[in-house]
């Protein structure tokens, strides 16, 4: 089997996890290929934490789930130094904490403080932790999926933007079709009946090496001159909206920053690779823009009191761009 091969198994094993969330669990492959961290937002109860654990499940490697709380220390998930006593004598050792795994589950991440939550600034952005002056690398394979609801927002800490920006995408979970939901029940029951007699057979797993294998590939992948124009195009219409259209000048208040831009790159050639292409085509960069961009808009007041949501923009945008011939 190919490495692509490989990758789809794995899609196609989550999915039988997580039924009716086809279009989710491809986005977090893309994040897991672009090497990235990804937001994932949904109401309460439409398999947000299910969907992490089936990917860990089928993956090779450690996942750490911290559930975010008002209590909560940095300390509590970076680690800390810790006495020791070695032969009789007092040492001073690092005790890394749930945050140094390969998969981490930041669940419902808006629930902790905001110093909680700047613990994982230089984790997600320089791949390690200083704690007393000392730097600690994270693993190789290094992946924060968090988790938010929309709702419920009395006793939250809204995410700061320089935060935001560092997750590669934000993905949106919706109510699955009746059909998918009728599949849903039917497989829990058969989970339960499995669990029951415990005879189910070893799942499928990937090595990590097939993630390293697949991320070589998927850097090279080839971008054009003129993909390189759109997509500068597009990040640029951001900042400046009301060169393109009034409404947007009205609605948009700051735009992408210049880690979207290299965000979208990296997402465009991982959805690039994952459809069997060798380079980059409009189609990809248009893709995967919403995931990219949507968190990293501000829209302004008059934006919210039309209803208007950054989804809603990011359309206007792509309509009002020029595609590259």
């Amino acid at each position: 089997m190919t490495v692509r091969n490989d990758i789809l198994a794995l899609q196609a094993a989550i999915a039988e996890s997580v039924l009716g969330q086809e279009e989710v669990i491809r986005q977090i492959l893309l994040g897991l290929l672009a090497n990235g961290h990804l937001l994932l937002e949904s109401l309460p109860g439409l398999a947000k934490t299910r969907t992490v654990k089936a990917l860990a499940k089928h993956l090779n490697t450690t996942m750490s789930r911290i559930q975010f709380t008002p209590d909560l220390l940095p300390s509590d998930i970076t680690g800390a130094e810790v006495l020791h006593q070695v032969d009789g004598q007092n040492q001073i050792r690092f005790q890394p904490g749930p945050l140094f795994g390969n998969l981490i589950l930041a669940d419902e991440i808006n629930r902790a403080p905001a110093k909680v939550q700047a613990a994982l600034l230089e984790a997600m952005e320089e791949r390690q932790i200083t704690v007393a002056g000392s730097s600690h690398p994270m693993p190789p394979l290094f992946c924060v999926l968090a988790t938010q609801n929309p709702i419920e927002q009395e006793g939250t800490y809204p995410l700061p933007e320089a935060q935001m920006d560092r997750f590669l995408m934000k993905v949106l979970l919706d109510y699955p079709q009746p059909a998918d939901e009728s599949q849903v029940l039917r497989l829990l029951r058969e989970e339960e009946q499995a669990g029951s007699s415990r005879s189910s057979a070893p799942p499928f797993t990937l090595e990590e090496r097939v993630i390293f294998a697949a991320r070589s590939e998927v850097a090279a992948i080839h971008v054009a001159p003129a993909i390189d124009t759109y997509l500068i195009d597009l990040i640029n219409a951001t900042r400046h909206p009301s060169d393109y259209d009034a409404d947007l000048g009205r609605w948009l208040s700051i735009g992408a920053s210049p880690r979207g831009g290299i965000s979208l790159d990296r997402t465009a050639r991982a959805h690039a690779w994952l459809a069997g292409q060798d380079f980059v085509s409009p189609d990809d960069v248009r893709a995967v823009l919403h995931p990219v961009l949507r968190h990293r808009l501000q829209l302004s007041y008059d934006a919210v009191a039309d209803g208007i949501s950054a989804d809603q923009v990011l359309d206007r945008l792509l309509d009002r761009v020029a595609v590259p011939a």
